[in-house]
């Protein structure tokens, strides 16, 4: 029997965490063919998506999928997500949560601009990350009265997340 993967359960427990703490959870999500979200909201085969209680409904993190329902410009979407494409989880209020290596599951979105030299066959370990503030335009509706965190560097957010590494 092939041994069920730790990071359905790491996603779990951070986003518990998150919750407990009043702090709002977000997931990075390398889109491809199997990933359900609205493609006007993907920047480089990636998006960012707040799964708080108040962005989402009928919410369900299993071990392969996560999905729920989320409104994106005052439309509801179905989102569904492989686990193997969630590629970090965190908080939004202070960055703290964990980056996760990035795993070949699938095809590609075709608008892919991947390059094969970029991936590595060395599993590694999941990290502890601290990371910029999101794109409130790549979150879900429940933030778009939000304004822009400063990044680190004291600039208005609202670029690319960045992640980084902490051991």
């Amino acid at each position: 029997m092939q041994e069920i993967s730790t990071k359905p359960y790491l996603l779990r427990a951070l986003y518990e965490w998150c919750t407990d703490n009043g702090y709002t959870p977000h997931i990075a999500v390398r889109v491809d063919n199997q990933t359900r979200v609205p493609r006007q909201f993907v920047r480089d085969n990636e998006i960012v998506l707040n799964i708080s209680f108040e962005a989402t409904s009928q919410l369900q993190m299993g071990n392969e999928w996560i999905e729920f329902n989320a409104r994106f410009s005052g439309k509801s979407h179905k989102i569904e997500v492989p686990v193997a494409n969630i590629l970090a989880i965190y908080a939004r209020e202070n960055g703290q949560g964990m980056a996760f290596p990035v795993e070949s599951a699938g095809g590609e979105a075709q608008d892919s601009g991947a390059d094969a030299a970029d991936e590595t066959d060395t599993p590694t370990a999941p990290h502890a990350v601290e990371t910029a503030p999101a794109d409130p335009a790549l979150s879900t509706e429940a933030d778009a009265d939000d304004k822009p965190q400063p990044d680190d560097d004291g600039s208005k957010g609202g670029g690319r997340a960045r992640l980084k590494i902490v051991k």
